[in-house]
């Protein structure tokens, strides 16, 4: 048996998953986070049972890529039942959906989540006689909470048992006369699809980009007379014929909310009060800059406080290890690399890495990103992007292969280009680490926050210089800005623990046999090769010691083992003592801008295509190489 989860962007769809099926969707406060959909088993009283997080919709009509990858799954795939998760606080709007997925004409049941904000709202919903009104079960929820999450699931199972759900007629009069003639030149056609031919119909008639091509694909000779019915739609109305149809289900939707819910006087508390601060003219960019700063001070802070009896602690393991098996034999050189590559990633990368995940998750879920992406609106257009481009970029501090993927959201493929090329300059958590373990540990924290402006510099004039390349223009930034939430224990420390797992099973494991493959080359004397082979490169060009070069190489797998690395190269912790001031920074900017690593070469590629990969890709080394330079030649001044 397998169950759909659908609903519109932010409605708590993916929390609802994630709390019956184990934290397996990364969610965020934050509009259109998610363009593909993600599944897993869970026992629900008893029964096995697959649940499909859709991708975030507003409308079946798969003009979006996260509508198009849900029209797919819905058209092609098996499945038993449908749970619309709607947001209660925006019922009305909601509804709209809820409609359309009606007209599957297959069992349902309706979640009416954020029942909590709703009443904050001053709403009273009659959740009994909303469902008399779709004519499909209603259980009010509140997903973040757990509560009525038993009910929902367990009205699931007897709804997937008891037949279908029938379709909510929302047209007028011309609109269903047009539905119906589509409809009999699609039989008349032979037209076979496994939704019901009224909804193909109605999404022919909305000139859904989908539902168009599989008429063109099967039945390529009614092509005609429907391009017919759709002109005389539009011209007895006036509009557009997707304007018609979705101007009658808003009808159909504010009808039924009139009928089944009041709205009285809402409560204002501090919510609202922190919001008009933090979406004021004024006082939104000074608090941005204020909790972004925040954020990197506490993050330095904790994971300093960390990192330090760690590294005494191993220092202390590493002498006694050298003592009974040194470095000049085969035992002693495979020891060092496991040694190395384990207290690598519990002394340099989780001290900071830990911190920064949990302060990620907590400007996700307490809604701020999109607040960030309202207030940055303006200079994303000075850039010449989209102000949705803002979404991809913030996903980037976090990991560049999401930030690729959420280009999706963006119509223009101009605009995706240019994202994904600015995504991939983006400081990812493991970027982060170095950054964070090299020029904030050893030359403070002033140092690392003018990596950070510097990197913010950078890509606001590639992004301008980019823009005027690749000629277009950006529509401007319709977002919905969610209510600011309190993030829960729970859900933080689950959202950690998916991001902080994947450094645990991938990245560790990696730097772990890295730093054993280093070991073992410096011990046979291939690791002399390698780094003199790269002299031009770190030596001449970069001012850097010659050990570094294979560091460089294996960034490529994983920037956290250039950090890692390095203290191997380099043979110490200590890294202050055998590093200038310059070559630290220098090291650092190379780390922080060149090559993104595979796993986002290869994300990029599946989204853009290998062409553009490799344009971004050498524009990462020219704009690495230029800026370490630059830096040489102003430390050289100074």
């Amino acid at each position: 048996m397998r169950f759909l989860l659908a609903g519109q962007p932010n409605s708590g769809k993916s929390t609802i998953f994630n709390a019956i099926a184990g934290y397996r969707a990364a969610t965020a406060n934050f509009p259109g986070s998610s363009v593909t959909y993600t599944l897993s088993r869970a026992l629900i009283h008893g029964r096995e049972v697959d649940v499909v997080d859709l991708p975030g919709m507003y409308s079946l009509t798969s003009v979006s890529p996260e509508a198009g990858e849900a029209v797919r799954y819905v058209a092609e795939e098996d499945w038993d039942l449908i749970i619309n998760v709607v947001d209660a606080s925006r019922l009305e709007r909601s509804l709209e959906l809820t409609l359309q997925l009606l007209q599957l004409e297959r069992p349902m049941v309706v979640a009416l989540n954020m029942m909590d904000e709703a009443e904050r709202h001053g709403m009273t919903i009659d959740a009994e006689a909303l469902g008399k009104k779709l004519g499909v079960p209603v259980v009010p929820t509140v997903g973040r909470r757990g509560q009525g999450l038993k009910d929902l699931f367990r009205t699931a199972l007897q709804a997937a048992h008891g037949g279908s759900a029938a379709g909510t007629g929302c047209f007028d009069k011309e609109v269903k006369t047009a539905v119906a003639q589509v409809k009999d030149l699609l039989e008349g056609a032979d037209f076979e699809s496994r939704l019901p031919l009224t909804l193909v119909a109605t999404k022919v008639l909305e000139l859904d980009p989908y539902f168009r091509e599989k008429v063109r694909q099967s039945a390529p000779q009614v092509e005609n007379d429907i391009d017919s019915i759709v002109e005389r739609l539009q011209e007895i109305h006036g509009w557009s014929a997707d304007q018609v149809v979705s101007g009658c289900r808003h009808a159909m939707a504010h009808t039924i909310w009139d009928e089944i819910g009041q709205l009285g006087r809402p409560k204002v508390g501090w919510r609202e009060r922190v919001d008009r601060l933090l979406l004021h003219p004024w006082s939104g960019g000074p608090l941005m800059v204020l909790i972004l700063s925040a954020v990197f001070y506490t993050v330095f802070g904790v994971g300093q406080i960390l990192e330090a009896p760690l590294v005494g602690w191993f220092d202390g393991i590493q002498a006694v290890l050298e003592g009974r098996f040194p470095l000049e034999t085969l035992a002693g050189a495979l020891l060092s690399g496991i040694f190395l590559g384990v207290a690598g990633g519990l002394t340099i990368v989780l001290p900071y890495l830990l911190p920064f995940l949990i302060a990620l998750a907590v400007l996700e879920d307490s809604g701020y990103l999109p607040r960030m992406a309202y207030i940055l609106d303006n200079l994303m257009h000075r850039i010449g992007l989209h102000g949705k481009s803002v979404l991809p970029l913030i996903l980037g501090y976090g990991c560049t292969v999401p930030a690729i993927m959420a280009t999706r959201i963006l119509e223009s493929k101009r605009d995706r280009r240019i994202t994904a090329a600015l995504a991939s300059f983006i400081p990812c958590s493991a970027r982060t680490i170095v950054v964070y373990g090299l020029v904030a540990a050893y030359l403070g924290p002033l140092w690392a926050l003018g990596i950070y402006f510097l990197n913010l510099l950078v890509i606001m004039v590639i992004g301008r210089v980019l823009s005027r390349f690749l000629k277009g223009r950006s529509p401007g930034l319709i977002l919905e800005i969610p209510n600011l939430a309190l993030p829960t224990a729970k859900t933080m420390i689950a959202k950690t623990w998916l991001s902080l797992k994947e450094f645990l099973v991938i990245a560790w494991p990696v730097l772990v046999v890295s730093s054993i493959v280093l070991g073992l080359l410096e011990y046979f004397g291939a690791g002399d090769f390698i780094n003199a082979a790269l002299t031009p490169l770190t030596v001449w060009t970069l001012g850097l010691p010659a050990a570094v070069g294979m560091t460089l190489i294996f960034g490529v797998l994983r920037k956290e083992l250039t950090l890692v690395m390095l203290v191997q190269a380099m043979g110490t912790n200590h890294l202050d003592q055998v590093l200038t001031t310059e070559q630290l920074v220098v090291f650092t900017l190379f780390v922080v801008f060149y090559v993104p690593c595979a796993a986002t070469i290869a994300a990029m590629a599946r989204e853009l295509g290998w062409k553009d990969t490799a344009w971004i890709s050498g524009l990462t080394v020219v704009v690495a190489l230029a800026l370490s330079v630059a830096g040489r030649m102003v430390f050289s001044v100074v």
